[in-house]
Protein backbone atom coordinates (compact mmCIF):
# COMPACT_ATOMS: atom_id res chain seq x y z
CA UNK A 1 0.00 0.00 0.00
CA UNK A 2 1.26 3.51 -0.93
CA UNK A 3 1.71 5.78 2.28
CA UNK A 4 0.28 9.48 1.24
CA UNK A 5 2.81 12.10 0.64
CA UNK A 6 1.07 15.56 1.48
CA UNK A 7 2.29 18.15 -0.90
CA UNK A 8 2.55 21.13 1.75
CA UNK A 9 3.40 21.50 5.12
CA UNK A 10 0.37 23.43 5.92
CA UNK A 11 -2.28 22.13 8.96
CA UNK A 12 -5.15 19.96 8.37
CA UNK A 13 -8.24 21.65 7.24
CA UNK A 14 -10.76 22.40 9.93
CA UNK A 15 -13.85 20.69 10.76
CA UNK A 16 -16.68 23.35 9.85
CA UNK A 17 -15.90 23.06 6.03
CA UNK A 18 -18.12 20.61 5.92
CA UNK A 19 -21.77 20.20 6.76
CA UNK A 20 -23.23 16.93 7.23
CA UNK A 21 -23.75 14.49 4.11
CA UNK A 22 -25.35 14.33 0.62
CA UNK A 23 -28.24 12.50 0.79
CA UNK A 24 -29.17 9.25 -1.28
CA UNK A 25 -30.82 11.49 -3.81
CA UNK A 26 -28.17 13.68 -3.98
CA UNK A 27 -25.97 10.86 -4.23
CA UNK A 28 -27.73 9.13 -7.41
CA UNK A 29 -28.43 11.82 -9.38
CA UNK A 30 -24.52 13.00 -8.97
CA UNK A 31 -23.83 9.48 -10.08
CA UNK A 32 -26.78 9.61 -13.00
CA UNK A 33 -25.54 13.16 -14.12
CA UNK A 34 -21.66 11.87 -14.72
CA UNK A 35 -22.06 8.54 -16.03
CA UNK A 36 -25.09 8.62 -18.29
CA UNK A 37 -23.67 11.43 -20.30
CA UNK A 38 -20.57 9.51 -20.58
CA UNK A 39 -22.02 6.50 -21.85
CA UNK A 40 -23.78 8.25 -23.89
CA UNK A 41 -20.55 9.82 -25.35
CA UNK A 42 -18.88 6.36 -25.42
CA UNK A 43 -21.56 5.69 -27.78
CA UNK A 44 -21.36 8.62 -29.99
CA UNK A 45 -18.58 6.94 -32.01
CA UNK A 46 -20.78 3.69 -33.82
CA UNK A 47 -23.89 6.23 -33.92
CA UNK A 48 -21.59 9.01 -36.12
CA UNK A 49 -21.18 6.69 -38.37
CA UNK A 50 -23.43 6.91 -41.55
CA UNK A 51 -26.66 8.08 -39.57
CA UNK A 52 -27.82 9.89 -36.96
CA UNK A 53 -25.58 12.70 -37.53
CA UNK A 54 -26.02 15.84 -39.38
CA UNK A 55 -25.44 19.60 -39.61
CA UNK A 56 -28.83 20.47 -37.47
CA UNK A 57 -27.46 18.13 -34.25
CA UNK A 58 -23.56 19.96 -34.85
CA UNK A 59 -24.80 23.28 -34.53
CA UNK A 60 -27.24 22.66 -31.73
CA UNK A 61 -24.64 21.30 -29.68
CA UNK A 62 -22.23 24.12 -30.54
CA UNK A 63 -24.62 26.23 -29.79
CA UNK A 64 -25.87 24.60 -26.27
CA UNK A 65 -22.12 24.10 -25.11
CA UNK A 66 -21.20 27.32 -26.13
CA UNK A 67 -23.95 28.64 -23.83
CA UNK A 68 -23.74 26.27 -20.90
CA UNK A 69 -19.72 26.46 -20.47
CA UNK A 70 -19.63 30.28 -20.58
CA UNK A 71 -22.50 30.10 -17.56
CA UNK A 72 -19.95 27.91 -15.75
CA UNK A 73 -16.79 29.74 -16.50
CA UNK A 74 -17.99 33.63 -16.71
CA UNK A 75 -20.76 32.77 -14.31
CA UNK A 76 -20.44 30.17 -11.49
CA UNK A 77 -16.48 30.75 -11.63
CA UNK A 78 -15.18 34.41 -12.60
CA UNK A 79 -18.26 36.10 -11.06
CA UNK A 80 -20.04 33.88 -8.29
CA UNK A 81 -17.10 32.07 -6.81
CA UNK A 82 -14.51 34.24 -7.16
CA UNK A 83 -15.82 38.36 -7.52
CA UNK A 84 -14.20 39.45 -11.05
CA UNK A 85 -16.55 41.89 -11.94
CA UNK A 86 -19.82 43.22 -10.80
CA UNK A 87 -22.67 42.37 -12.69
CA UNK A 88 -26.48 44.15 -12.87
CA UNK A 89 -29.23 41.83 -11.76
CA UNK A 90 -30.83 40.24 -14.83
CA UNK A 91 -27.56 39.17 -15.83
CA UNK A 92 -26.74 38.15 -12.59
CA UNK A 93 -30.09 35.60 -12.93
CA UNK A 94 -29.20 34.79 -16.73
CA UNK A 95 -25.47 33.41 -15.33
CA UNK A 96 -27.15 31.96 -12.67
CA UNK A 97 -29.63 30.16 -14.41
CA UNK A 98 -27.20 29.61 -17.75
CA UNK A 99 -24.89 27.83 -15.46
CA UNK A 100 -27.32 25.65 -14.15
CA UNK A 101 -28.01 24.17 -17.33
CA UNK A 102 -24.40 23.29 -17.45
CA UNK A 103 -26.00 20.58 -14.93
CA UNK A 104 -22.73 20.20 -12.79
CA UNK A 105 -25.02 21.02 -9.84
CA UNK A 106 -26.62 24.10 -7.85
CA UNK A 107 -24.90 27.13 -8.07
CA UNK A 108 -24.60 27.50 -4.15
CA UNK A 109 -23.06 24.50 -4.04
CA UNK A 110 -20.80 24.41 -7.00
CA UNK A 111 -19.40 28.02 -5.78
CA UNK A 112 -19.22 26.39 -2.30
CA UNK A 113 -16.89 23.88 -3.87
CA UNK A 114 -14.53 25.93 -5.49
CA UNK A 115 -13.92 28.25 -2.90
CA UNK A 116 -13.30 25.57 -0.59
CA UNK A 117 -10.73 24.28 -3.22
CA UNK A 118 -8.87 27.79 -3.20
CA UNK A 119 -8.72 27.64 0.13
CA UNK A 120 -6.84 24.77 0.32
CA UNK A 121 -5.74 24.05 -2.71
CA UNK A 122 -3.72 20.81 -3.07
CA UNK A 123 -3.95 19.94 0.10
CA UNK A 124 -6.25 18.33 2.88
CA UNK A 125 -9.56 20.17 3.04
CA UNK A 126 -9.21 20.51 -1.13
CA UNK A 127 -11.92 18.21 -2.41
CA UNK A 128 -10.59 17.64 -5.54
CA UNK A 129 -6.61 17.31 -5.50
CA UNK A 130 -4.97 15.26 -7.26
CA UNK A 131 -2.00 14.68 -4.89
CA UNK A 132 -3.49 13.76 -1.74
CA UNK A 133 -2.58 10.23 -2.15
CA UNK A 134 0.91 10.35 -2.74
CA UNK A 135 3.01 10.65 -6.19
CA UNK A 136 4.11 6.70 -6.70
CA UNK A 137 2.71 5.94 -10.05
CA UNK A 138 0.00 3.90 -8.55
CA UNK A 139 -1.49 6.87 -6.32
CA UNK A 140 -1.26 9.66 -9.24
CA UNK A 141 -3.26 7.02 -10.83
CA UNK A 142 -5.66 7.04 -7.84
CA UNK A 143 -5.41 10.69 -7.79
CA UNK A 144 -6.35 11.55 -11.19
CA UNK A 145 -9.72 10.02 -10.66
CA UNK A 146 -10.56 11.40 -7.65
CA UNK A 147 -9.39 14.52 -9.06
CA UNK A 148 -11.43 14.15 -12.34
CA UNK A 149 -14.66 12.95 -11.12
CA UNK A 150 -14.21 10.54 -8.04
CA UNK A 151 -14.50 13.28 -5.63
CA UNK A 152 -18.27 13.97 -6.58
CA UNK A 153 -18.88 9.73 -5.82
CA UNK A 154 -17.93 10.71 -2.02
CA UNK A 155 -21.33 11.84 0.78
CA UNK A 156 -19.58 14.92 2.74
CA UNK A 157 -20.71 18.02 1.65
CA UNK A 158 -19.22 21.37 1.61
CA UNK A 159 -20.24 23.93 4.06
CA UNK A 160 -22.06 26.29 2.00
CA UNK A 161 -22.80 28.70 5.37
CA UNK A 162 -18.91 29.01 5.44
CA UNK A 163 -18.25 28.95 1.83
CA UNK A 164 -20.87 30.80 0.14
CA UNK A 165 -22.87 32.62 2.80
CA UNK A 166 -23.47 35.68 0.18
CA UNK A 167 -25.11 33.33 -1.85
CA UNK A 168 -27.33 32.17 1.13
CA UNK A 169 -28.21 35.61 1.39
CA UNK A 170 -29.03 36.42 -1.70
CA UNK A 171 -32.86 35.88 -2.66
CA UNK A 172 -32.49 35.62 -6.45
CA UNK A 173 -30.15 33.05 -6.50
CA UNK A 174 -31.54 30.91 -3.63
CA UNK A 175 -34.31 30.77 -6.14
CA UNK A 176 -32.16 29.59 -9.04
CA UNK A 177 -31.16 27.26 -6.99
CA UNK A 178 -33.52 25.72 -5.66
CA UNK A 179 -35.05 25.48 -9.86
CA UNK A 180 -32.02 23.45 -10.43
CA UNK A 181 -34.04 20.28 -11.18
CA UNK A 182 -36.16 22.27 -13.81
CA UNK A 183 -32.88 23.72 -15.10
CA UNK A 184 -31.99 20.26 -15.59
CA UNK A 185 -35.26 19.02 -17.65
CA UNK A 186 -34.70 22.56 -20.01
CA UNK A 187 -31.27 22.35 -20.98
CA UNK A 188 -31.71 18.19 -21.67
CA UNK A 189 -35.24 18.98 -23.74
CA UNK A 190 -34.62 22.45 -25.12
CA UNK A 191 -31.96 20.83 -28.08
CA UNK A 192 -34.89 18.33 -28.88
CA UNK A 193 -37.20 20.84 -29.17
CA UNK A 194 -34.93 23.07 -31.61
CA UNK A 195 -33.71 19.88 -33.51
CA UNK A 196 -37.67 18.94 -34.11
CA UNK A 197 -38.73 21.86 -34.98
CA UNK A 198 -36.03 22.93 -37.41
CA UNK A 199 -36.55 19.54 -39.25
CA UNK A 200 -40.07 18.73 -38.72
CA UNK A 201 -39.69 15.53 -37.73
CA UNK A 202 -38.95 12.88 -34.64
CA UNK A 203 -35.90 12.27 -35.71
CA UNK A 204 -34.53 15.06 -35.88
CA UNK A 205 -35.60 15.27 -32.16
CA UNK A 206 -34.25 12.63 -31.19
CA UNK A 207 -30.92 12.70 -32.68
CA UNK A 208 -30.67 16.30 -31.54
CA UNK A 209 -31.15 14.78 -27.89
CA UNK A 210 -28.39 12.62 -28.38
CA UNK A 211 -25.73 15.04 -29.33
CA UNK A 212 -26.94 18.13 -28.21
CA UNK A 213 -28.07 17.47 -25.06
CA UNK A 214 -26.25 13.89 -23.80
CA UNK A 215 -23.31 14.09 -25.70
CA UNK A 216 -22.46 17.88 -24.88
CA UNK A 217 -23.02 17.59 -21.45
CA UNK A 218 -20.84 14.30 -20.97
CA UNK A 219 -17.75 16.78 -23.60
CA UNK A 220 -18.88 19.75 -21.47
CA UNK A 221 -18.49 17.61 -17.83
CA UNK A 222 -15.32 16.15 -18.59
CA UNK A 223 -13.63 19.32 -19.88
CA UNK A 224 -14.05 21.11 -16.77
CA UNK A 225 -13.01 18.20 -14.67
CA UNK A 226 -9.80 18.30 -16.99
CA UNK A 227 -9.44 21.39 -15.15
CA UNK A 228 -9.32 19.84 -11.68
CA UNK A 229 -7.14 16.89 -12.60
CA UNK A 230 -5.19 17.31 -15.81
CA UNK A 231 -4.47 21.14 -14.99
CA UNK A 232 -3.34 20.01 -11.80
CA UNK A 233 -0.89 17.76 -13.07
CA UNK A 234 0.84 18.64 -16.84
CA UNK A 235 1.52 22.03 -18.01
CA UNK A 236 3.25 25.20 -17.46
CA UNK A 237 3.82 27.22 -14.11
CA UNK A 238 5.44 30.41 -15.39
CA UNK A 239 3.51 32.00 -12.11
CA UNK A 240 4.10 31.52 -8.05
CA UNK A 241 1.41 30.02 -6.77
CA UNK A 242 0.44 27.80 -3.16
CA UNK A 243 -0.39 24.77 -5.39
CA UNK A 244 0.62 22.80 -8.20
CA UNK A 245 -1.43 24.32 -10.74
CA UNK A 246 -0.40 25.09 -14.24
CA UNK A 247 -1.42 26.03 -17.28
CA UNK A 248 -2.60 23.52 -19.96
CA UNK A 249 -2.81 24.91 -23.68
CA UNK A 250 -4.46 22.13 -25.51
CA UNK A 251 -8.30 22.42 -23.34
CA UNK A 252 -7.91 26.70 -24.00
CA UNK A 253 -10.72 27.08 -26.52
CA UNK A 254 -12.88 24.12 -25.28
CA UNK A 255 -13.03 25.73 -21.78
CA UNK A 256 -13.48 28.95 -22.40
CA UNK A 257 -10.19 30.11 -21.09
CA UNK A 258 -10.21 28.40 -18.09
CA UNK A 259 -7.38 25.89 -18.59
CA UNK A 260 -4.95 28.68 -17.91
CA UNK A 261 -5.13 27.62 -14.72
CA UNK A 262 -1.57 28.65 -12.96
CA UNK A 263 -2.59 32.33 -14.18
CA UNK A 264 -6.34 31.93 -12.46
CA UNK A 265 -4.46 30.58 -8.95
CA UNK A 266 -1.76 33.32 -9.04
CA UNK A 267 -4.41 35.58 -8.90
CA UNK A 268 -8.13 34.10 -8.62
CA UNK A 269 -9.76 37.24 -8.48
CA UNK A 270 -8.51 37.99 -11.96
CA UNK A 271 -11.13 38.52 -14.66
CA UNK A 272 -8.80 37.34 -17.61
CA UNK A 273 -6.65 34.00 -17.53
CA UNK A 274 -4.52 33.79 -20.36
CA UNK A 275 -2.85 36.74 -19.24
CA UNK A 276 0.04 36.13 -22.28
CA UNK A 277 0.90 36.34 -24.84
CA UNK A 278 -1.28 34.73 -27.33
CA UNK A 279 -3.07 32.72 -24.48
CA UNK A 280 -6.90 32.44 -25.84
CA UNK A 281 -9.64 33.23 -23.21
CA UNK A 282 -13.24 33.16 -24.58
CA UNK A 283 -14.45 34.15 -21.36
CA UNK A 284 -12.56 36.98 -20.89
CA UNK A 285 -13.73 38.29 -24.16
CA UNK A 286 -17.26 37.83 -23.32
CA UNK A 287 -16.86 40.04 -19.86
CA UNK A 288 -15.11 42.67 -22.20
CA UNK A 289 -18.66 43.06 -24.23
CA UNK A 290 -20.35 42.68 -21.28
CA UNK A 291 -18.65 45.40 -19.87
CA UNK A 292 -18.77 47.81 -23.52
CA UNK A 293 -22.59 47.07 -23.20
CA UNK A 294 -22.66 49.01 -19.36
CA UNK A 295 -24.29 44.79 -17.99
CA UNK A 296 -20.70 44.96 -16.05
CA UNK A 297 -18.88 46.84 -13.80
CA UNK A 298 -15.46 46.86 -11.83
CA UNK A 299 -13.79 44.47 -13.94
CA UNK A 300 -10.65 43.55 -12.03
CA UNK A 301 -8.43 43.21 -15.28
CA UNK A 302 -4.97 41.45 -15.31
CA UNK A 303 -2.15 43.92 -14.13
CA UNK A 304 0.99 43.84 -15.59
CA UNK A 305 3.20 44.63 -12.31
CA UNK A 306 1.08 41.77 -10.10
CA UNK A 307 1.80 39.09 -12.33
CA UNK A 308 5.55 40.41 -13.01
CA UNK A 309 5.94 39.94 -9.29
CA UNK A 310 5.11 36.44 -8.93
CA UNK A 311 6.71 35.16 -12.47
CA UNK A 312 9.14 32.70 -11.67
CA UNK A 313 10.06 31.63 -15.27
CA UNK A 314 8.38 29.12 -17.40
CA UNK A 315 8.52 25.33 -15.94
CA UNK A 316 7.02 22.22 -17.18
CA UNK A 317 5.63 19.06 -15.67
Amino acid sequence: MTTAVRTSPNPPAPADILAGEKTPTQMMLVKLFAVIPLLALAASIPVAWGWGLDWVDIGLAAFFYTLTCLGVTVGFHRYFTHGAFTANRPLRIALAAIGSMAMQGPIIGWVADHRRHHAFADREGDPHSPWLYGTSAGALAKGFWHAHMGWMFQRERTNAARFAPDLLADRDIMRVDRLFPLLTVVTLLAPALAGGLITWSWWGALTAFFWASLVRVAVLHHVTWSVNSICHMIGARPYTARDKSANFWPLAIASMGESWHNSHHADPTCARHGVGRGQIDVSARVIWIFERFGWVTKVRWPRAERFARKLRGTATA
